[in-house]
């Protein structure tokens, strides 16, 4: 059962508190934490979609991922958005390659949909099944890790779906709690990272601001990396589920619910990162996730 009728849309609701815009269902209110100012970015922000044809198990409504993608995609539509990013997890782990790549096919029809201009973070469900390979060429992605830029900002995407040995994820040959960002990827990103002059947005699945079984095990000697650039804003993932925000030595880590939590249209989250000149963040959080004002730190 996907629940399709589990929060009508003429029930839905929004309502300000201390400034900040909530939601109580699918959003049909104007985002108005936006500044909309001509020379900022907005970028859309979803993590844990977990789409699966089964049944729910526990609060995870893998089905309902449909629906909710629909309604994020119409408020994506009123935001003239720059580009879009998932923070992984967009299939959750299916037990033969043909199914989990007809899962893909079946999600990434919708998000692809939503913006010419997307990029995908691997998340570990991604390639339970799946090499990296399988899932990034069905997904019309290059690689799992590199940069780019847009406007005054650039961007980084991780990933740390590799065993503490380095061996990458893939066909069940790994433990979730057991993640890496592997030498050769700490060495680009330290190089990465010096080559730009622009302020810097990291994206990645498993968190960095964490020790326990949600954090990436190198996640201290990451960091490191961030701060010594100098350069790094904020960091936004996914993976552990939860409304989470740290500031570590000058840089946010913002962690975004997961889509994936709850029935009906009325259990999801996403959000609208926007980008200002000056380098304030403003995320603005649709359902269950939280709206964020974030100050450019004193580098």
């Amino acid at each position: 059962m996907n629940n399709d009728n589990a929060f009508p849309r003429g029930e839905r609701r929004c309502f300000l508190k201390n400034g900040l815009l909530f939601l109580s269902a699918a959003a049909t209110c104007p985002a108005t934490l936006l500044a909309n100012k001509p020379d900022s970015l907005r970028i859309g922000l979803l993590t844990d979609l977990h789409y699966a044809d089964k049944p729910a198990a526990g609060s995870r409504y893998y089905r309902d991922t449909l629906i909710k993608l629909d309604d994020a995609a119409q408020e994506f539509s009123r935001s003239d958005l720059s580009f879009l990013v998932e923070l992984g997890d967009l299939i959750d782990a299916a037990d033969s390659v043909d199914k989990e790549l007809s899962w893909l096919s079946t999600i990434n029809e919708k998000f692809s949909a939503i913006s010419d201009k997307r990029h995908y973070v691997l998340g570990n469900h991604c390639v339970d099944t799946l090499t990296k390979e399988e899932f990034l060429n069905r997904a019309g992605q290059e690689k799992s890790w590199y940069s780019f830029d847009q406007g005054d900002t650039h961007f980084v995407v991780l990933d740390a779906c590799f065993r503490s040995d380095g061996q990458p994820y893939g066909r069940k040959n790994f433990t979730w709690t057991d993640t890496l960002i592997p030498p050769e990827e700490l060495e680009w990103l330290r190089s990465d990272l010096r080559s730009t002059t622009k302020h810097v947005i990291v994206f990645a699945h498993q968190r960095l601001d964490v020790s326990n079984n949600h954090g990436v095990k190198n996640n201290a000697q990451v960091r490191t990396i961030l701060e010594d650039s100098g350069k790094v804003l904020a960091v936004f993932q996914g993976h552990s589920h939860q409304n989470d925000l740290k500031e570590i030595h000058g840089i946010h880590y913002c962690t975004l619910v997961a889509m994936v939590e709850g029935a009906g249209r009325s259990s999801s989250g996403y959000s609208i990162l926007e980008v200002q000149s000056d380098g304030t963040l403003i995320v603005t959080g649709f359902i269950n996730q939280k709206s964020h004002r974030l100050a450019r730190p004193a580098l």
